[in-house]
């Protein structure tokens, strides 16, 4: 093991006095709730799932696992809900998953699978267990740590943050939906359900359940504004671009106009699938979306009125390599593949240039 060297004492009193300086008071209280009595409050909408947090996705082995954990008293991470509006209801923080399941195990909307331990309990629902043990689980208690009033939206956002980008992560989309409100990522969200994106866009739903359609929305805006200044980290570069669109007083109306333009234009000119490629019709790769949305506009500023020559190049064996799945997310690699599509489009890339002979669909 390579010798550390020691740091300077002026190095640990810059590192104490920065920590001091950036620590936020997570100011909260902790309680034991029956699960009994959390399911009654989800009922009731004292307790709720907001709106910006993921759909529900955990698929029935998931759900299963965590119902056998809570009859065999594994202990469960506690569930952190923050005080929101007049009457103090409970939003959710982190846990939706888990009451969900709950609610759902209650209601005998759940049967259980494919459980290695209680295996008698495959097969069953809620209500076919004793009176004894139904009791038994709804007295199971599960601590809620409660972030007061007093924490601002920028505490509940970072402990948003921070507990999602631990064990099994939210998408970066599903965490910019927690960590990001505002204005502009509702924006996002309102565009993301535009019908017509939808149709030339094809995603998989559980892909769309993780926030797909919100992420494509908004490589298309950050890329066509400032893609000359990415240059390598995306997710970093989307929440930056999102901070800064969120303190200016962005044009809703025109940055909506942008995309519909763009759509329009795809569906003109395109052939189904549209930004999908042929024979893979049920997923639009994201570089390949990127190159598309983001060249079509830049086409489109230096020729309102185009009209394509050409439309071979989306079948190039150069316009493929710039949209293959491990494409790197560079400067350089984005520059390329907006601008190639850019340039065929104006017919400044001649056609006969082109090859057509190194990838075969």
């Amino acid at each position: 093991m390579a010798k550390k060297p020691k740091i300077s004492d002026k190095l640990i009193s810059e590192i104490d006095s920065q920590i001091r300086q950036e620590s936020i008071p997570y100011d909260y209280d902790t309680r034991e709730y029956p699960l009994e009595v959390l399911v009654e409050k989800y009922r009731k909408e004292e307790i709720f799932v907001p709106h910006y947090q993921r759909k529900f996705v955990w698929d029935t082995k998931r759900q299963s696992r965590f119902i056998e954990s809570l009859f065999l008293g594994v202990p469960i991470l506690p569930i952190f809900v923050s005080i929101s509006g007049d009457e103090a209801e409970l939003e959710i923080i982190d846990g939706s998953q888990r009451i969900r399941t709950l609610v759902s195990y209650m209601n005998d909307n759940l049967v259980i699978k494919n459980l290695q331990k209680i295996t008698k309990l495959n097969d069953t629902i809620f209500s076919d267990l004793s009176p004894f043990l139904r009791n038994r689980f709804k007295l199971r208690g599960i601590r809620l740590h409660i972030v007061t009033e007093k924490a601002n939206l920028e505490v509940r956002a970072d402990i948003f943050d921070r507990l999602n980008t631990s064990s099994k992560p939210l998408s970066p989309s599903e965490i910019r939906k927690g960590s990001l409100q505002g204005k502009f990522y509702d924006f996002v969200l309102e565009c993301a359900k535009i019908e017509k994106f939808q149709k030339l866009c094809p995603i998989p739903q559980a892909r769309a359940d993780r926030g797909e359609y919100e992420e494509l929305i908004l490589r298309f805006f950050a890329y066509s504004e400032k893609y000359l200044d990415f240059k390598h980290e995306v997710a970093p570069f989307l929440d930056d671009y999102v901070r800064q669109t969120s303190k200016r007083n962005f044009d809703k109306v025109a940055l909506k106009a942008k995309l519909i333009q763009v759509m329009e234009f795809v569906e003109n000119y395109f052939q189904p699938p549209y930004f999908a490629r042929k024979g893979r019709d049920n997923a639009t790769p994201r570089v390949r979306f990127e190159a598309i949305s983001v060249g079509i506009h830049l086409a489109l500023q230096k020729k309102p009125d185009l009209v394509p020559q050409y439309m071979d190049w989306l079948e190039s064996d150069e316009f493929k390599d710039y949209t293959r799945s491990d494409a790197s997310n560079n400067q350089g690699k984005l520059k390329q593949r907006v601008e190639f599509v850019r340039d065929c489009l104006l017919n400044i890339k001649d056609k006969n240039s082109l090859k057509y002979e190194y990838y075969k669909d």
